[in-house]
C-alpha cells in the first residue's frame, strides 16, 4: 500500500478518481439523491431518461453511482450504506469530483417516534446526533457520573430545498393513498441502529430508557435513522473552498492505485462536464432529507411489502418541476423514490 499512495491525505488516482467512491470529475451531476442500498438506487434509476445512456460504477468500497438524466437534467444517485462514516466519504469525495453547487437529498428508512403509522413519508427540517459515550462505565453504570449518551444541538435542512420536496410529493401522491406527508420535525442519527437508538439487545447498554430521555431533550422529535445530521452538518459547515483541489493543482503526485472501480458506459460529455475545476467561492451545498417510516418505535408496527411497493410507485418521479435552465442554487430536479 505504502508503494502505491503518495498522498495519504486526500488520496486520488492518476486520473483523478477519489479513493472510496472511486469516481472521478465528469461521472457526477450537481443534483443527487443519495441511498443506502444498490437496490434502491437502481429503482430510481429506472426512472431516468434512456438517452443519454446511464452511467454506472461500483467502487472497490461498495458505493454504486449511477449518472443520467431525469427530463434532460443531470441528476446521480449514490448508494453509500449505513452511517455517518459513510456518509463523510460520500459527501467529502463528490465535493471534489464536481464544479459549483451541490443539491444533495437523502432518501432512506426511518423509526418514527411519532404517532403514524407505517408507509408514512416524513420531511425533517433539522436533525440531531445522537452518540453512545464510550467513557460512560457500561459494566458499572451505579458509578458513573457520565451520561451514557450524548445529544447534539440540531442542525437544519435547507429550508427551501425542504418545501420545493414537500409540495413536490403533496402533488405527486396518488388519492388512493393511505400515506400520511409529515414535516416540520426533527430527526435524530445515532451511531448504532442498536443502543443509541434504544433497541435492547444482550450487551449492557443502558438505554432501557433512551427514547422517553430523547423526547424529552429534543423538540418536534419524529424520526430516528443513522445518516441525516451528518448531510446536514456537512452542508452547514461548508466554506466553498477545497483543499484537494489545490494540492491536485500544485504538482503534488496522484496516487496510482489501489482504485479500480467497474464501470458499465461512460457519462455523456455534453450533459456532464469532463472535467472538474477547482471549486468557486461562495458555492453552497443544499441537503435536505426525506425519510420513510418503516417501523414504529412505541407500536413496534412494521411496513408491508405492499406498502412499500405503494410509495415507491408514486414517490418515484417526484421533482421540483423547475426547467434545466435554472440555476442549482435557487432549485432542485430530484428524482425521489423511496
Amino acid at each position: 500500500m505504502k508503494d502505491t499512495l503518495s498522498d495519504a491525505n486526500f488520496p486520488k488516482t492518476a486520473d483523478l478518481r477519489v479513493y472510496h467512491l472511486g469516481v472521478r470529475p465528469g461521472e457526477v451531476a450537481n443534483r443527487i439523491i443519495t441511498v443506502g442500498t444498490p437496490s434502491r438506487a437502481h429503482a430510481i434509476a429506472s426512472f431516468l431518461d434512456p438517452q443519454p445512456k446511464i452511467f454506472e460504477l461500483t467502487s472497490e468500497r461498495q458505493f454504486t453511482t449511477i449518472t443520467g438524466c431525469y427530463k434532460g437534467v443531470p441528476v446521480s444517485i449514490v448508494s453509500i450504506g449505513m452511517g455517518s462514516a459513510n456518509m463523510d466519504f460520500f459527501v467529502r469525495e463528490i465535493k471534489e469530483s464536481v464544479s459549483g453547487d451541490l443539491a444533495i437529498v437523502r432518501l432512506g428508512s426511518c423509526g418514527a417516534l411519532l404517532d403514524v403509522a407505517p408507509g408514512t413519508v416524513v420531511i425533517p427540517k433539522a436533525s440531531v446526533a445522537i452518540n453512545r459515550n464510550v467513557d460512560f462505565n457500561f459494566s458499572d453504570p451505579d458509578n458513573c457520573d457520565e451520561p451514557a449518551y450524548r445529544i447534539s444541538k440540531p442542525v437544519s435542512a435547507d429550508q427551501g430545498l425542504s418545501e420545493a420536496i414537500r409540495k413536490a410529493m403533496d402533488s405527486a401522491k396518488p388519492l388512493s393513498s393511505q400515506s400520511l406527508i409529515v414535516s416540520g420535525t426533527v430527526n435524530a442519527s445515532a451511531d448504532s441502529f442498536y443502543s443509541s437508538q434504544g433497541r435492547q439487545t444482550a450487551f449492557p447498554d443502558a438505554n432501557e430508557n433512551l427514547l422517553e430521555y430523547l423526547e424529552s431533550k429534543v423538540k418536534d422529535l419524529g424520526t430516528l435513522e443513522m445518516e441525516t445530521f451528518h448531510l446536514l452538518h456537512l452542508a452547514a459547515c461548508w466554506t466553498g473552498r477545497t483543499v484537494a483541489s489545490r494540492l491536485a493543482s500544485s504538482g503534488i503526485p496522484l496516487t496510482t492505485g489501489p482504485v479500480s472501480p467497474v464501470i458499465s458506459q461512460t457519462p455523456n460529455p455534453t450533459q456532464i462536464p469532463p472535467s472538474a475545476p477547482p471549486s468557486l467561492p461562495n458555492t453552497v451545498i443544499r441537503a435536505a432529507a426525506v425519510h420513510m417510516v418503516f417501523a414504529s418505535r412505541k407500536s413496534r408496527d412494521f411496513i408491508t411489502p405492499r406498502q412499500v411497493e405503494e410509495l415507491e410507485y408514486w414517490t418515484g418521479q417526484v421533482s421540483s418541476r423547475c426547467p434545466s435552465s435554472t440555476p442549482l442554487s435557487s432549485h432542485v430536479v430530484a428524482v425521489l423514490l423511496l
